[in-house]
């Protein structure tokens, strides 16, 4: 295994030579063209046409729009670099020049960023072979924002039409100052449940409401007690976000509707903790029914979710050596377990240690503009993924390259 330095110092050899008007020049393309999830047509024919002519054997349309590239280059350890490619259905506030093109498409999350890092990482390595042996695959996702783009590639046969890896990584671009890396170990990702209710009633005229069961109001009610399950049934040394995101019901203002529909999202950090909470709403969604005199049971679904993003902490530890070693010991800090969710553990095979690591983003000046002292104050206050301001500094295209090359590095040299 080479040392953390020689990895870093290779890893800078081989993007030396990467133009900083080159890799801005596909990421403002990519951002002005965003796809949705399993609609990545484009950005997909874009990263298998550069797979193809960097010397990747490219497989297209695993798992809907995914793209799988494998170089083989003699013995040696198996490494696969992720990247997501699907954009939000957001509407872009930035005012960027190259802002979106697609209306109320943007790539809120990011993933423009992740396709350029891995395209260029991907080329880099290709195009430097005699300084590394073993087989690099490259995976384009699609769907993550969906849910559903990782388990699509599983089910298409990722893990066996392809060789097996040694160590899977990835990477996130996220808000913080631009430049900086935050590596956890063990568990950096909570884990996501979409949970689906159906409110039944009975529909009627808005002027005769003793003659109908509103679901609305009964809706309302779910949706108020909701808010206790985290404040009074969940302890306050575990981390719970419960969001009803959505709230659907009726089309006309003096029709009572038949039924109501909420959505919810849960993200919980403890398997146990999980289930307690997804028990508390089915007793609350079906208490509140019942007490309404619903003519008919409610429905409560779970829909599309991921697991916990637990990372192997001695890989992590590797990991963030190197990093420290290309950025400097104060680029790299741990911001510890955050909330948001990823399915980007899906894909690696049961027993494959994996690690995945953020990459701050946010431009210098509108950091330090920011109000707040402490990191986590800042960033509340500065335009995160999935907001329609989300716009990452383009300083960090570079050291997103090399974080990837330089972790591939650290395993195919091993």
């Amino acid at each position: 295994m080479p040392t953390a330095a020689a990895a870093a110092s290779l890893a800078l050899d081989l993007t030396s030579g990467l133009k900083t008007p080159d890799l801005e020049k596909l990421y403002q393309d990519l951002h002005r063209h965003p796809e949705l999830s399993f609609q990545e047509h484009r950005t997909a024919g874009i990263l298998a046409g550069r797979l193809g002519s960097a010397g990747y054997a490219v497989t297209t349309g695993v798992g809907g729009t995914g793209v799988v590239g494998v170089l083989e280059n003699g013995e040696g350890p198996v490494v696969w670099l992720r990247g997501d490619m699907d954009a939000l259905p957001v509407t872009e506030t930035t005012g960027l020049a190259y802002a979106s093109t697609v209306d109320g498409v943007m790539h809120a999350c990011g993933h423009d960023m992740h396709v350029t890092w891995l395209t260029f990482a991907a080329e880099a390595l290709a195009a430097a072979r005699d300084t590394w042996s073993g087989t690099l695959v490259v995976i384009g996702q699609p769907a993550e924002e969906a849910g559903g783009g990782a388990r699509a590639m599983v089910a298409d046969g990722l893990q066996e039409r392809f060789p097996r890896p040694d160590a899977v990584f990835g990477q996130h671009v996220a808000p913080g100052p631009a430049g900086f890396v935050s590596h956890t170990p063990g568990l950096i990702m909570s884990a996501a449940d979409d949970v689906h209710i159906v409110v039944p009633g009975v529909g009627g005229h808005g002027s005769r409401p003793e003659a109908s069961v509103d679901p609305v109001v009964t809706a309302a009610y779910i949706v108020t007690r909701l808010q206790t399950v985290v404040s009074r049934e969940v302890s306050a040394a575990d981390s719970v976000v419960l969001t009803t995101g959505q709230f659907h019901a009726g089309q006309r203002p003096n029709i009572i509707p038949a039924e109501a529909r909420l959505g919810l999202n849960l993200r919980t950090q403890d398997v146990k903790v999980r289930e307690r909470v997804l028990a508390a709403v089915r007793r609350i969604v079906e208490g509140e029914c019942q007490a309404a005199g619903c003519p008919t049971p409610p429905e409560v679904n779970l829909g599309a979710g991921f697991p916990a993003t637990v990372n192997d902490a001695a890989l992590d530890a590797e990991i963030a050596a190197v990093h420290r070693e290309l950025l400097g010991a104060q680029g790299v800090f741990d911001f510890g377990p955050a909330m948001g969710s990823e399915d980007f553990s899906l894909l690696v095979p049961t027993g494959v240690p994996y690690d995945f690591w953020f990459v701050a983003s946010t431009p210098r000046d509108a950091w330090h503009a920011a109000p707040g002292e402490e990191l986590g104050e800042k960033i509340t206050a500065v335009p995160a993924n999935h907001s329609p301001l989300f716009a990452p500094d383009l300083s960090v295209l570079l050291p997103g390259v090399q974080t990837l090359v330089g972790a591939a590095l650290h395993k195919l040299n091993g």
